[in-house]
C-alpha cells in the first residue's frame, strides 16, 4: 500500500506518518523544504518538494499509483494579518489535492479538518449540527468550513471517496508550537492568566489512529468528530502547573478584558504589521465553551479519549526530553 501525505512535518502529521510506516504502509510526503525532505527520507519516506498550494507538486507527490491521499496540512493562524495567506492554503489548497487525486486515480481521501467548521455553537457538537463556520467572522473557521464542503461535494459528485475528520483541540507528545506554548509559558511563569472558557482536549496519538480507521473503513461521504476530555481552560491550566510543580491562578480572568487588550494590541499591529501575542480570533476561541460528541467516532472508528491528566503529563515528559522544560 502506498498513501501520499501532507502536512507530514507537522504535529498531526508526523504522528500519522510513524502509525502508517509502523503498518509497512509506503509513503510519499509532500513537504516545503529541501531540509525537511531529508530528514524524511532518512527515515524511510519518499519526499517531494512543494506545497499545496501549487498543482505542479501535487502531480509530482501522485506520479507513483497511490491508494489513498491524507490531506493534514492547513494554516492554522488567528491574526488577520495571514488571511490571504491561509485562504490560498486552506481553500485553494484543498482544491488543488481534491483536483491532484482525482486527476492521479487515487479513490480514497481523508481530509483532517476541524470542530472550526461547525463555528462557535452553544449546544454540544454532534455531526448533525449545523455548519456555522462558512459565515464565521474568524476566517480560520470560514476557510476551514468552505474547504471540508468543497471535499463532501467532490464525494457526493463521485469524483472521490472521502471522509472528513473534525479533531478539537489537539493536545499531545511532538507538539513544539501550539498548545505547548501554554505548558512552556506555564513552566516559566509567564503565563499572564487563565481564559474563561472551556474545550475538549483530543489526545493526537488516537486522532492520528482515527485516520487510519477512517481510511481502511469502506464507507465514505461522512464526518467524524473527534473531542476528547472537556474541561475548563483553567482546569488544563491547573493540571499542567501541578505535573510542572509551577503555580497556577486560582480563577479565569474576565472575557470584557481579554476580549479588550486584545483590540487593543490588534490596533497597534495594524500600525507596524506585526503579529500581536493575542487576537480578538484567539481571544473569542478562548472565551467559548466548546464541547463535542465523538460517540459516532467512539463506535464507528474506534476513537479513544485519553483523560486529561495522563494527557498532561505524557506531554510534559515529552517536552521534557525534548529539554524544552526548566530544571525541576
Amino acid at each position: 500500500m502506498r498513501v501520499m501525505l501532507t502536512g507530514a512535518t507537522g504535529f498531526l502529521g508526523g504522528h500519522l506518518l510513524a502509525q502508517l510506516r509502523a503498518q509497512a504502509v509506503e509513503i510519499t510526503a509532500l513537504v516545503r523544504s529541501i531540509e525537511a525532505g531529508d530528514r524524511l527520507r532518512a527515515s524511510g519516506v519518499d519526499p517531494v518538494i512543494g506545497s499545496i498550494e501549487d498543482p505542479a507538486s501535487l502531480r509530482e507527490a501522485l506520479a507513483e499509483p497511490a491508494d489513498a491521499v491524507f490531506h493534514v496540512a492547513a494554516d492554522t493562524s488567528q491574526w488577520r494579518g495571514h488571511i490571504d495567506r491561509q485562504t490560498r492554503t486552506n481553500v485553494e489548497g484543498t482544491r488543488n489535492v481534491i483536483e491532484a487525486a482525482e486527476a492521479a486515480g487515487v479513490r480514497r481521501l481523508v481530509h483532517v479538518s476541524s470542530v472550526s467548521a461547525f463555528g462557535q455553537q452553544e449546544e454540544i457538537l454532534t455531526e448533525a449540527s449545523p455548519r456555522l463556520g462558512k459565515d464565521s467572522w474568524i476566517n480560520y473557521e470560514r476557510t476551514k468550513a468552505i474547504a471540508e464542503e468543497r471535499v463532501l461535494e467532490a464525494d457526493a459528485a463521485g469524483r472521490i471517496e472521502a471522509v472528513v475528520l473534525n479533531p478539537a483541540h489537539i493536545l499531545g507528545p511532538g507538539d513544539t508550537h501550539n498548545w505547548a506554548r501554554m505548558f512552556l509559558l506555564i513552566d516559566q511563569g509567564k503565563l499572564p492568566g487563565a481564559p474563561p472558557g472551556s474545550g475538549a482536549f483530543a489526545d493526537v496519538r488516537e486522532v492520528a489512529a482515527a485516520a487510519l480507521a477512517a481510511w481502511r473503513r469502506p464507507a465514505h461521504g461522512e464526518q467524524f468528530l473527534l473531542g476528547g476530555a472537556h474541561a475548563s481552560f483553567l482546569e488544563l491550566i491547573q493540571a499542567i502547573a501541578t505535573e510542572l510543580g509551577r503555580s497556577a491562578p486560582a480563577k479565569p480572568m474576565p472575557a470584557s478584558f481579554l476580549r479588550g487588550y486584545a483590540r487593543v494590541l490588534d490596533a497597534i499591529s495594524r500600525v507596524t504589521g506585526r503579529e500581536p501575542g493575542l487576537t480578538p480570533q484567539a481571544v473569542s476561541f478562548t472565551c467559548h465553551d466548546l464541547r463535542v460528541d465523538s460517540s459516532k467516532a467512539v463506535l464507528e472508528l474506534g476513537y479513544r479519549t485519553t483523560p486529561l491528566p495522563t494527557l498532561v503529563h505524557d506531554t510534559c515528559e515529552w517536552l521534557r526530553e525534548q529539554g524544552m522544560l526548566l530544571p525541576r
